[in-house]
């Protein structure tokens, strides 16, 4: 906590935090883009009608001023709770990008607010993911270490100390790894020009 005091003190965030439905407004009115930064597997499942994706692993300045093109409005960014809607804010407020805003409670709140939505292809989130992935590591790691040799507990141990890394620092590198499995991604690299 107290390096997160420290970096506000240093560095104050200029991002502000938004309703879904202020975004929504915004966004219909043609006053700024939506740029959702999850995966485009969880995009393809459901994301806000009039949305722009651009996941946070390849998230740049260039390409967000690619996507605004001459749009001089703020930026709206969207995610499944707001976290990595955060984490992207604040890596492009360093970059020095500003007009910054995280939509609150991400795509979860925007369908809980029943704003218009585009659903598409189910698919399993990267939440979810990580916790069957860690779920079958922690499973192999102490049934190995129980059947075939002690060493194998290693790995379960490993493991939950990634786990509570991730519950600290809330960098997780088992989603990082997965947001970038083939099952995640569209298949094509960014092109802002792609429509969904």
């Amino acid at each position: 906590m107290g390096n997160r005091r420290i970096h506000y003190i240093l560095y104050p965030m200029s991002y502000r935090k938004i309703a879904p439905a202020e975004a929504a407004a915004a966004q219909s009115s043609g006053h700024g883009i939506l740029l959702d930064v999850r995966t485009a597997a969880e995009f393809r499942e459901v994301h806000a009608q009039g949305a722009i994706l651009l996941p946070l692993d390849v998230l740049s300045p260039q390409k967000v001023e690619e996507v605004r093109g001459p749009n001089p409005g703020p930026i709206y960014l969207l995610c499944a709770s707001g976290i990595r809607a955060v984490k992207a804010a604040e890596q492009l407020e360093r970059a020095g990008l500003n007009d910054l805003r995280v939509v609150e409670g991400g795509t979860t709140a925007w369908i809980a607010a029943q704003l218009p939505v585009v659903r598409g292809r189910k698919s399993i989130s990267i939440e979810r993911q990580v916790r069957i992935g860690a779920g079958l590591l922690v499973l192999a790691g102490t049934s190995l270490g129980w059947f075939v040799h002690p060493g194998f507990f290693i790995l379960a141990a490993f493991v939950g100390a990634g786990l509570v890394f991730a519950g600290i620092t809330d960098i997780c590198g088992m989603a990082i790894l997965l947001a970038k499995a083939p099952w995640n991604r569209s298949g094509k690299d960014f092109s802002p020009a792609a429509s969904y």
